[in-house]
């Protein structure tokens, strides 16, 4: 274990870091609900149960391009509310208890589409679903948060990310398996394997401690202490359990003292800026188009000409996964800034390619089937898909988090958009999270409307994705004249950035001129108030 601990840390980091990698696990939640959709849709059994007589362009009874809308979208839609949720929850009940509610929600959703024989109790389950997974993943990564070591926290919370690629992977696999059976296993098997992952997050909230940052909230001292204690290995009366419960007590107090500040305040002067920031990234991360290979995928590719849509899918989940490593890896290495740049870059070439491979090499009949003319060249768009794939999942897929935080209630990354007088209200902004599932479920529900054939849709088929180049030629210029370089930079040296320096292009460059030793702040003095307001920002 001496892998998992700090040389200038006391007592035992490996609890803690155990802890928030299996709590990440509920990522694993997410990422299956979202990837599991893109097969059900083009299960052939599936399509004829849940279909109420419409025949899609191969002859086949199908759902209607408007209830698959319909059906995809929600889940965004539930997991918007339970977003807007959490907050509620997890200062009321507890982050754990909170977990553990959020779980059963989820199995109810669960329980609802695995029942379900036709479109509308479906549509129910996916609410539900997305309801339990909103609350659970912005409760997550709180929890990390509150319990994980200051010098790994950021590693812990990203974690939750890798595990929503995982998922993905993992549904893409289970319906592989299934999606040839002529019976209700082909699409109840893959719905139903999620209440082993929700009863396998259940079980462990159970005997994980509740996070000493809510007890001292709720005016639980002593259990805060025992909580500390036991995620630390010491014992309560340890001086490092009682100066850091001394920490996140002061910064409780401090949150307290700026209550007067309101939430208009974080759109103004150069706060303003930095919500800006997030809210587009947030929005232009979702209009790259990652979604539209995650959530209708598997339908595309078969509707293509592919005989193996699903092997497909699961090729570019498996390359996700793998492509996550390096981002969480390089972005401390060489920056947000070029990492996210280049991102851009290479998404934007992919996607072109994509665009004009699929474009030029392929024709529709008059029932609006596609017609390949080269499988050579289909074959390379697919190439380019994967390309793509690696690009936005080394770069924009973790590091838009990194800079913004996915879920502006908790993400220790949000300390680099916001500055200390707005901690509290920053903490509780959804202005980027609520944008990212409005996105979210915009493009989910147009998607089928932008794709398909047939009257009243415009049947851009492989010309999408020249909507995809689009958006992130967008991506390039949005980060060469708005995201700023905070890579090594403290809360104070952030603020002090973005007072200084007005154009993005600059920051690459920017040195901090005004340092606490030369103003003859105590050095301790000046880690309590790092700390204090790091807590503040996770909080």
């Amino acid at each position: 274990m001496r892998l998992f601990e700090h040389e200038h840390v006391e007592g035992k980091s490996w609890p803690a870091i155990i802890i928030g990698l299996f709590v990440a696990f509920g990522g694993v939640l997410y990422g299956y609900d979202t990837g599991t959709i893109s097969g059900i849709l083009a299960m052939p059994y599936w399509q004829t149960l849940f279909s109420s007589g419409y025949h899609n362009p191969s002859g086949h009874l199908d759902v209607t391009p408007s209830e698959s809308s319909a059906i995809v979208s929600i889940l965004s839609a539930g997991t918007f509310f339970g977003s807007l949720s959490s907050p509620a929850l997890g200062d009321t009940i507890g982050r754990r208890l909170g977990l553990i509610v959020s779980s059963f929600v989820f199995i109810f959703g669960v329980v609802l589409q695995t029942a379900a024989t036709s479109v509308p109790l479906f549509l129910a389950g996916r609410f539900f679903a997305g309801f339990g997974v909103g609350l659970i993943s912005a409760l997550i990564p709180l929890y990390q948060s509150e319990t994980a070591p200051k010098w790994i926290r950021g590693a812990i919370v990203g974690a939750y990310q890798l595990a929503i690629t995982i998922g993905l992977l993992l549904a893409n696999i289970v319906n592989n398996a299934t999606h040839n059976r002529q019976d209700t296993g082909s699409y109840r098997i893959p719905i139903a394997v999620q209440f082993a992952w929700a009863i396998i997050l259940i079980g462990g909230m159970i005997f994980l401690p509740e996070t000493p940052r809510y007890l001292l909230k709720r005016g639980r001292d002593a259990d805060a202490a025992k909580s500390l204690a036991k995620i630390r290995r010491l014992t309560t009366d340890h001086s490092s359990v009682v100066e850091e419960l001394a920490e996140i007590r002061a910064n409780h107090q401090y949150e307290l003292s700026i209550g007067t500040a309101t939430y208009l305040d974080c759109f103004r002067g150069t706060m303003l800026k930095r919500q800006l920031t997030g809210m587009g990234l947030q929005a232009l991360q979702q209009l790259t188009g990652i979604n539209f290979i995650f959530y209708y995928g598997t339908q595309y590719f078969k509707n293509s000409g592919f005989t193996n849509p699903f092997i497909i899918s699961m090729i570019t989940s498996t390359i996700n996964v793998v492509s996550t490593f390096p981002g969480l890896y390089a972005y401390d290495l060489w920056g947000r800034r070029p990492l996210l740049l280049w991102g851009a870059i290479g998404m934007c070439i992919s996607q072109l390619l994509v665009a004009v491979l699929g474009t030029s090499t392929t024709s529709q009949d008059h029932l609006g089937n596609i017609i390949v003319h080269n499988v050579a060249a289909q074959k390379a768009g697919i190439a380019f898909v994967c390309l793509y794939i690696f690009f936005f999942a080394s770069t924009w897929g973790p590091l838009a988090w990194v800079v913004t935080g996915k879920y502006c209630l908790h993400m220790q990354s949000l300390l680099e958009c916001a500055a200390d007088a707005y901690h509290a209200q920053a903490n509780s902004s959804l202005s980027s999270i609520a944008l990212e599932w409005l996105v979210n479920w915009a493009l989910a529900y147009s998607t089928p409307y932008l794709v398909n054939y047939g009257t009243g849709y415009a049947n851009l088929q492989s010309k999408i994705f020249f909507i995809w180049f689009g958006c992130c030629f967008l991506c390039i210029a949005f980060v060469w004249f708005f995201i700023y370089e905070t890579k090594n930079l403290t809360l104070e040296e952030v603020d002090e950035l973005y007072q200084e320096v007005s154009s993005a292009r600059k920051s690459t460059n920017w040195v901090p001129t005004v340092h606490f030793r030369e103003r003859g702040t105590d050095i301790k003095e000046v880690r309590q108030h790092e700390e204090i307001a790091l807590d503040g920002i996770t909080a």
